[in-house]
């Protein structure tokens, strides 16, 4: 007997900072990965969000461009804007 299992394909967005860094909870925000800060600070809190891989209870970290985020599921990479080196 052979058994298919279908991945879900991983959702990647790039958000664009025009910025040298951008904290954790207001990346969370301006991605629209959160609507609120409060729903950034319970996700940061709660464990839910990865850095580069690792689970990050930082809401203050600094994001910089190459850096990914990981938080319900969502992968999205923070880049500067093309042509530029922030």
């Amino acid at each position: 007997m052979r058994i298919k299992v279908k991945i879900a394909e991983e959702k990647r967005e790039n958000v664009e900072i025009s910025t040298p860094f951008i904290k954790l909870d207001a990346f969370l925000k301006f991605s629209a990965a959160c609507s609120t800060g409060g729903e950034a600070k319970e996700a940061v809190q709660s464990g839910q969000v990865e850095v580069n891989g690792e689970v990050c209870a930082q809401r203050g970290r600094k994001l910089r461009s190459g850096d990914t985020v990981t938080v319900f599921g969502r992968t999205y990479t923070v880049s500067a804007p093309a042509g530029e080196d922030i």
